[in-house]
C-alpha cells in the first residue's frame, strides 16, 4: 500500500486528487470541532453516550462529534440513509426504475432526489438530536430552550449534515476513493490516538504496579494490553485475507480466424470476490438501526416503562439480543441487495458470449448466467456471514460481560470499515495508475 501511494505521488494528476481528498478531510475534522451556540459544553463533558448504545456507535462514526454536539454531530448518517431509501425505492417504484436505466442523465436526477431526501432526513434527525441534548443530556442553555434558540440549533445540525453530503460528493468528483467511505474512515481513525494513548497508559500502569509489589495485578494489565494488540493485528490480517479472497471461474475463448491471423484460443478466468460488497452492508445496516432511536428521541426522549416507545428503544439498544439478531440479518440482506444492484450475471454472460468466451463445462447464454448467479449467491452468503460475525461478535461479548471489557461493542464494525476503506482506496489508486500507464504507453 505504501509503495502504491509513493508511486501515485509521482503522477501530478493523482497527487492533486490525493491532496484534494486530504484537504476535504481536514475541513471535515475542523467542522467536527466547531461548537454550536446554546450548548453548555462544560456540562456536556461529563455526559457521554452509554457504552454499547447505538449513540456510542454514532459517536464513533462521527469522530466524537456526536458526544461534543458540534456542527458535524450527525456526520454522514443522513446521507447514507437517504441513499439506502432511494435505492430501495428504485426497485419498488417504476418511475425511479426507469430513471436508473436512463444512463448519466437518469443518474443525475436520482442524485438530485437523494440530496432532497438527505436534507429532509437531516432535518428530522436534527430535531431528534436537539431533544436528546435538551431532555436527556440536559445540556441546552436557557437561550436554546426558546423557539428562536431551537431553530438556530436545529438549523446548525441540519446544515452540518448537508455540508458533509456536499463534501462527500466533491471527493467522488475530484478526489480519491468513495466520499462516504473516506468521511467514515476519517471519523473512526480520529479516535485511534486516544485508544493508543489508553493502551500505553494501561501498560505503564502495569509496570508501575509490578514495581510497587503488585506483581499479579501488574502482569494482568500488561497481558490484557498485549492480547488486545495481538487480537487487533490478527483480525486485520484476517479481514485483509477474506477481502482479497476470490473464486475464479475458468473461461475459455474459442479460436477464430480473421484473414490470415488466428485469434482467441487462450484460457482465462472470471474472478468473483468473496466480499464483493465491501463494508457497505455494515454501513447500511448500522444506518437503518440508528434511525429508530433517533425518531424515538424526537417523539419522547424518556419513554415510560411498559409503553411501546420504551419497548422499541430497548429493542434497538445494542445490549439487546434482539438488536444483535436484527443487525446480523440486515447485514446479510444488504450484502445481497448491494450485489444485486452492482453485479449483473446476465450482462456478464452476454459479454462473454459476444467475445467468444465460455465457462468450461457450461453452455453460453442463459445457462452461463444461471451458473454465475448460483456461484454468486454462494459467495455472497459466505462474505455476508464473515461481515456479520466480525460486526456482531463484539456486541455479543459486550452483552455477555455486561460491558465489563470496556468500549468494544462496535470495535468489529469500526475495524472492518477502516481496513475495507483502506483496501478499496488502494485498489482505486492502483487502477488509476494502471490506466495512466497504458494511456502513456499507447501514445
Amino acid at each position: 500500500m505504501f509503495t502504491t501511494l509513493r508511486n501515485a505521488w509521482k503522477i501530478p494528476e493523482l497527487r492533486k486528487k490525493i491532496l484534494f481528498t486530504l484537504f476535504i478531510v481536514v475541513i471535515y475534522r475542523l467542522g467536527a470541532a466547531i461548537q454550536i451556540p446554546y450548548i453548555d459544553h462544560s456540562a456536556l463533558e461529563s455526559v457521554k453516550a452509554s457504552a454499547g448504545s447505538i449513540f456510542e456507535y454514532l459517536n464513533i462514526l462521527s469522530g466524537d462529534a456526536f458526544n461534543k454536539a458540534t456542527l458535524f454531530a450527525l456526520s454522514i448518517s443522513p446521507y447514507i440513509t437517504s441513499q439506502i431509501v432511494i435505492q430501495l425505492l428504485t426497485v419498488a417504484i417504476p418511475p425511479l426504475e426507469r430513471l436508473s436505466k436512463q444512463g448519466e442523465e437518469g443518474r443525475r436526477k436520482i442524485d438530485k432526489i437523494t440530496r432532497y431526501v438527505t436534507v429532509g432526513l437531516a432535518l428530522l434527525t436534527s430535531i431528534g438530536y436537539y431533544f436528546l441534548m435538551r431532555n436527556t443530556y440536559q445540556v441546552v442553555t436557557d437561550g436554546g430552550k426558546t423557539f428562536f434558540g431551537a431553530v438556530v440549533m436545529i438549523a446548525c445540525y441540519c446544515a452540518g449534515a448537508s455540508l458533509i453530503m456536499w463534501i462527500a460528493e466533491k471527493i467522488n468528483e475530484h478526489g480519491i476513493g468513495n466520499g462516504i467511505s473516506v468521511i467514515l474512515f476519517a471519523g473512526i481513525v480520529s479516535s485511534l490516538p486516544r485508544l493508543v494513548q489508553a493502551g500505553i497508559a494501561k501498560f505503564k500502569d502495569g509496570i508501575e504496579k509490578i514495581g510497587s509489589g503488585s506483581v499479579g495485578s501488574g502482569l494482568l494489565s500488561i497481558v490484557i494490553v498485549l492480547i488486545a494488540a495481538a487480537a487487533i493485528i490478527a483480525v486485520v490480517a484476517f479481514v485483509v485475507f477474506i477481502t482479497e479472497s476470490e473464486r475464479r471461474l475458468p473461461v475459455q475463448y474459442a479460436k477464430r480466424v480473421v484473414g490470415r491471423k488466428m485469434y482467441g484460443g487462450q484460457n482465462s478466468n472470471l474472478p468473483i470476490k468473496l466480499n464483493m460488497s465491501g463494508v457497505m452492508p455494515i454501513i447500511f445496516a448500522s444506518s437503518i438501526c440508528s434511525l429508530p432511536p433517533t425518531i424515538i428521541q424526537f417523539i419522547n426522549s424518556n419513554p415510560q416503562q411498559g409503553t411501546f416507545l420504551y419497548t422499541l428503544s430497548k429493542i434497538f439498544s445494542s445490549d439487546s439480543w434482539l438488536y444483535v439478531v436484527i443487525f446480523f440479518i440486515l447485514i446479510i440482506l444488504f450484502a445481497y441487495f448491494y450485489i444485486a444492484i452492482s453485479f449483473n450475471p446476465v450482462e456478464v454472460a452476454n459479454n462473454l458470449q459476444k467475445n467468444g468466451g465460455s465457462i468450461m463445462g457450461i453452455r453460453p447464454g442463459k445457462p452461463t448466467a444461471d451458473y454465475i448467479h448460483k456461484i454468486l449467491n454462494r459467495i455472497t452468503l459466505l462474505g455476508a456471514l464473515f461481515l456479520s460475525l466480525i460486526a456482531v461478535l463484539p456486541l455479543v461479548i459486550n452483552i455477555v460481560t455486561s460491558g465489563g471489557l470496556g468500549n468494544i461493542a462496535f470495535s468489529g464494525s469500526s475495524l472492518l470499515i477502516v481496513v475495507g476503506v483502506a483496501l478499496e482506496t488502494a485498489r482505486e489508486i492502483e487502477a488509476q495508475m494502471t490506466m495512466r500507464h497504458y494511456k502513456g504507453f499507447l501514445e
